[in-house]
């Protein structure tokens, strides 16, 4: 569950840095390139946190108290 999780938070930023490039170097034939990759981080962000709450429920993470 981690290397998935691991997995998914690259993925989210390589995507974040894909619409940073398109923002600064925009191309004629693309022009909606970084709406389409930040639809992609909104995505895969929905999904990790999606996937967070499936491991609570199964019991594979357990929340802990901050300083407890």
């Amino acid at each position: 569950m981690r290397l998935i999780g691991l997995l998914l938070y690259a993925a989210i930023l390589v995507s974040l840095a894909s619409a940073l490039h398109a923002m600064f170097r925009p191309r004629r034939d693309d022009p909606k390139r970084m709406a389409r990759a930040l639809t992609v981080r909104v995505g895969l962000s929905v999904l990790l946190f999606a996937l967070l709450f499936v491991a609570w429920y199964f019991g594979w993470i357990e929340p802990h108290g901050i300083g407890g």
